[in-house]
């Protein structure tokens, strides 16, 4: 037996047999793939077995109804997604409801099931992000959250409120007698600039002194916003998008391109975009590896603001009873500096539930598009117990 030079081929009394060990090889190969695929096939059954999400699915087919007639659920745990879920039972009349609400977005959302792409108005889920915006100027040492509005917006001083902090801005705490959540947001619609919208805030009432009243609205957050424009010389939109979205890869959430961007409720986003933000919060501002926010600014987000001092006098029906507020987020009453709240959500007008369970180690996002807010704390709290038990 010999070797050719030519053809790398073996002779074997005067044969070439190099045909028949492609052939073994390949026959090798071919096997060898096959036990791969099965190997990473039992891997996923084993991963998907090691969780059971039986209840949350009897949950979202349950209350679906209720969430507008869809809704869409993906759990992110270890890295990974180990859950999602989507439902879609609506009826003539949330079809109806639906693209009206979508009319006065300027969105079209259709009427297929949602996924993890779909973007949809996320309303107060905005603050989250709103608020760790802010936190970026924070870190920089740009801006502090003991600074006073009235030195960035002169009208505000001009008119009684300029000695609101930064950090009550945050927390719903600037004491100012705000209207209906979406009558606010009427208002500042109809604005063609930030400064009207500060100037619209401006001439509202105060209900109490900064730092002792709670009343979640819109206009802390709007100020704060303001703040940030008059600090840069950018737009809201855009600072949003240099320091937050696109070091996330949210490439699908955005506040618009309007004239006056909405920090407390402007955004639209998607589970999968939501999901790398929360990513970032449980890593204690880290994200791949790259420092979005300060260990020390994620920890400051979640202390409960809402001291036993300061008279509650708004909570929103999502919210309902029981929380405490951090910067753009609820979290636990007990929560502070030395004992951080286990979980943090930040629910929305419209339906829509981020959370974080630092426990139980996952992030979840519900995605829907309702106004129909009547019990939904319950809703959302008997979801993230079931999810707690589908992980465990």
């Amino acid at each position: 037996m010999h070797q050719s030079i030519a053809t790398g081929a073996f002779i074997v009394y005067g044969r070439q047999i190099k045909p028949f060990l492609d052939f073994g090889i390949f026959i090798v190969m071919k096997a060898f793939k096959i036990s791969l695929l099965c190997l990473l096939c039992l891997g996923a059954l084993q991963g998907k077995a090691q969780y059971n999400f039986s209840k949350v699915d009897s949950w979202l087919d349950a209350n679906v109804d209720d969430l507008g007639g869809r809704a869409f659920i993906m759990v992110y745990k270890d890295g990974k997604v180990i859950y999602s879920n989507s439902a879609n039972q609506q009826n003539l009349r949330q079809k109806i409801a639906t693209r009206m609400m979508a009319r006065k977005q300027n969105l079209t959302v259709g009427n297929g099931d949602y996924n993890a792409q779909t973007q949809l108005p996320i309303a107060s889920c905005s603050k989250w992000l709103s608020a760790a915006l802010v936190m970026t100027f924070v870190d920089e040492g740009k801006l502090k959250l003991s600074d006073t509005v009235g030195r960035f917006l002169p009208v505000l001083s001009q008119n009684g409120k300029g000695n609101i902090t930064i950090s009550q801005c945050l927390s719903h705490l600037t004491g100012i007698k705000a209207t209906a959540l979406r009558d606010d947001l009427a208002e500042m619609r109809k604005a063609n600039s930030m400064d009207e919208t500060i100037a619209f805030i401006a001439a509202l009432p105060m209900e109490g002194q900064p730092g002792k009243v709670f009343h979640y609205s819109n206009v802390g957050l709007q100020i704060a916003g303001a703040v940030l424009e008059k600090i840069s010389g950018k737009s809201f939109e855009s600072l949003f998008q240099e320091r937050i979205a696109r070091p996330l890869g949210m490439q699908h959430t955005s506040y618009g391109q309007k004239k006056v961007v909405l920090p407390a409720g402007g955004a639209s986003s998607t589970a999968e975009d939501y999901s790398s933000f929360l990513t970032m919060i449980q890593n204690k501002g880290l994200y791949k590896g790259k420092r979005i926010l300060s260990e020390a600014s994620i920890a400051q987000m979640q202390v409960n603001r809402i001291t036993p001092d300061v008279k509650v006098a708004y909570t929103p029906a999502e919210a309902g009873t029981g929380l405490g507020y951090g910067y753009g987020e609820w979290v636990t009453k007990s929560s502070t500096l030395a004992n951080l709240s286990p979980y943090v959500s930040s629910p929305g007008l419209f339906g829509s539930f981020p959370l974080l369970e630092k426990d139980h180690g996952y992030i979840a996002v519900l995605m829907t598009y309702n106004l129909k807010n009547k019990g939904r704390q319950a809703q959302y709290e008997t979801l993230r117990q079931l999810i707690n038990e589908a992980v465990k």
